[in-house]
């Protein structure tokens, strides 16, 4: 079912996504060469606690295995879920970094710093049952001086973003969304995944209409005043199909090798046109 927000939940979310700006301006000066990658997972959980901010990734559904972190950290050939770990970035590395916050909640409600965000099964409890606002959203950094190929791969990916979200005004169509996206990375000789694709938002991180990163313009569901969705193309240098680690049912990876990118914003649809709630800072340069 697709529901339209009241304004106050919107705020909520808007809170939140200012939080999860918040923390993706913070990891660009952790994210360098030599720096652990587990780093990322403890900046965001240590302002968590401090911000009283749920992770509600930590406990999502899966195949075989609930998801265990409060990011997802995927490099390189990784296009997506896959888990943050001990490694030392190198230079040139494309690091990609998705998390899903509640807003700063109020501590006679939860007091975060009281759970235990590595036992799973009792954070799932909170995460699963949280209906308040939270914000989705995944950036993509480059450690240290990226190559031309991963500096392109990044600009085309972020720029398909926002041609999406152009797109998201009253009376279009979701087709009109993919079909943007589609079009201009196919046209700089990419390939876009087909697998993973955008979603509405609210009350739970993943809600109805599902949002492609293809399609075909006017063809779709028609958008509505008040639909908060998520936009996050998944572009790579080769095929656009993807294999999933099997071991624990998460990571996503170019099936040949490839290198992926990924940006997600997410934002409502209004009558002056699509407004991000995730923002980093003046669009199209953040």
């Amino acid at each position: 079912m697709i529901t339209l927000k009241s304004d106050r939940e919107i705020k909520a979310m808007d809170k939140a996504g200012d939080f999860l700006a918040s923390i993706h301006i913070g990891l660009r000066e952790i994210i360098k060469p030599g720096a652990d990658m587990w780093e990322v997972e403890e900046y965001v959980r240590r302002r968590c606690i401090e911000e009283n901010v749920l992770p509600l990734q930590i406990g999502v559904d899966g195949q075989i295995m609930d998801y265990p972190y409060a990011t997802c950290c995927s490099l390189n050939d990784e296009v997506a879920h896959a888990f943050p770990r001990h490694y030392k970035l190198e230079e040139g590395d494309l690091l990609k970094v998705d998390m899903v916050l509640s807003e700063p909640l109020d501590k006679s409600i939860l007091d975060v710093s009281k759970l235990d965000f590595n036992d799973v099964e009792a954070i799932k409890k909170y995460t699963e049952s949280y209906k308040g606002g939270l914000a989705d959203s995944c950036w993509a950094y480059a450690v240290g001086q990226p190559s031309d190929l991963v500096k392109d791969l990044m600009d085309v990916t972020k720029e398909a973003m926002y041609l999406g979200i152009e797109k998201a005004v009253i009376g279009n169509r979701i087709g009109d969304i993919g079909a943007a996206i589609q079009d201009y990375a196919e046209s700089r000789g990419y390939g876009v995944v087909r697998d993973l694709v955008g979603h509405g938002v609210g009350p739970t991180m993943h809600e109805e209409p599902m949002v492609p990163n293809y399609g075909i313009a006017g063809r779709g569901l028609r958008l509505k005043e008040g639909m908060v969705l998520t936009i996050e193309p998944m572009i790579n240098t080769g095929t656009w199909e993807i294999d999933t680690d099997m071991d624990t049912g998460w990571a996503h990876k170019t099936l040949d090798g490839g290198l992926s990118c990924q940006y997600e914003h997410q934002f409502v649809i209004t009558k002056d046109g699509p407004v991000i709630l995730t923002s980093q800072g003046e669009e199209r340069t953040y």
